[in-house]
């Protein structure tokens, strides 16, 4: 038999050789954990169809943060259960609402853990959408007007990052004069720029109760087919001030990932694990149809390996201990 000259299996023999040739590495400091927040105890609680998610009431939110923080993962995203919905959704931006006073909670003892605000409607909303309706038209510009009220609230409350997600025109630029207008030029913006009208966040409407009353989101998020669109989205929100970029969901747009990798480079990119991808694989190692640990710890590497630098996901706590050893 003719030699063979290179054998790639010589790298693979053992795992202390794996992982030497290892390019990709997963460590808690590429993790933001969502956490949903409750303004009352009656509304917390385990998600049915989110197994191992809770909704933290503002009582137990420190015992959540001080597992997080203790775990090293260095930032965590916050999306708010209020008990009064309108149809302005003025409990958003409320001096007293949910959000503010989870933000305020979290910087009295964690001051060093980032805290990045998800700002859209669709959670304070009696209507369930992400904007400002008139019939059943999403008013865009008038939208702007209450997310950018709505960002300067949780900015003021300490947020570090604020992340408009309702995929408004002109969203970014909007929060960005208003953040700098109140002084708030540092706190940053976590663009949900390449936000796709997806299936997969049915449990997330569930855990945050923002399921649309009527019509769906297709007029504002993007179309599962396009991914040219999703370069000139970001081309958007950077040049409005963007400060990072997400795609959402990851792993069905993992080929956008790594577009928006190879032609910016330098610009922080995010990557949100949304609640049907976490789902999908709990419900399936629970059937006992997949191992849940190697197939969730795959799917982040996936993430990772495509390019994102910042993975949000519902696993990050499970994640951590898994790469540590320790669960």
């Amino acid at each position: 038999m003719k030699p063979i000259a290179r054998r790639m299996r010589r790298m693979r023999r053992s795992e202390a050789i794996r992982a030497m040739m290892r390019e990709t590495q997963l460590s808690a400091a590429d993790f933001i954990y969502p956490l949903f927040v409750a303004e009352v105890g009656s509304d917390a609680g385990p998600v049915a169809s989110m197994p191992g998610v809770e909704r933290h009431s503002l009582e137990s939110l420190p015992r959540e943060l001080e597992e997080v923080s203790g775990l090293g993962i260095p930032s965590v995203m916050l999306f708010g259960i209020p008990v009064h919905k309108d149809s302005a959704g003025s409990q958003a931006y409320a001096e007293s609402g949910v959000i503010c006073q989870a933000i305020r909670r979290v910087k009295e003892t964690w001051s060093d853990l980032v805290v990045v605000a998800d700002v859209c409607l669709c959670e304070y909303t009696d209507h369930g959408h992400c904007g400002v309706v008139r019939g059943e038209t999403i008013e865009n510009d008038e939208t702007l007007d209450v997310l950018a009220r709505t960002a300067t609230a949780y900015a003021t409350a300490g947020a570090d990052v604020v992340a408009p997600s309702g995929m408004m025109d002109g969203m970014v630029s909007a929060i960005r004069q208003a953040l700098d207008e109140s002084s708030f030029q540092d706190v940053g913006i976590l663009s949900y720029a390449v936000k796709y009208a997806s299936a997969f966040y049915g449990p997330f409407r569930d855990a945050a109760a923002c399921a649309p009353k009527f019509g769906d989101r297709r007029t504002h998020q993007m179309d599962p087919a396009n991914a040219n669109e999703a370069l000139a989205e970001v081309d958007l929100d950077i040049t409005e001030g963007a400060d990072m970029v997400m795609v959402k969901p990851a792993m069905p747009y993992l080929d956008v990932v790594r577009r928006l990798r190879e032609r910016y480079p330098a610009v922080p990119l995010a990557a949100y694990q949304v609640s049907g991808e976490y789902s999908m694989i709990k419900a399936a190692a629970a059937q006992g149809w997949l191992d849940e640990r190697k197939v969730a710890m795959e799917s982040l590497l996936a993430i990772k390996r495509a390019g994102a630098d910042i993975i949000i996901s519902y696993f990050a706590k499970e994640a951590v201990r898994w790469l540590h050893g320790t669960d």
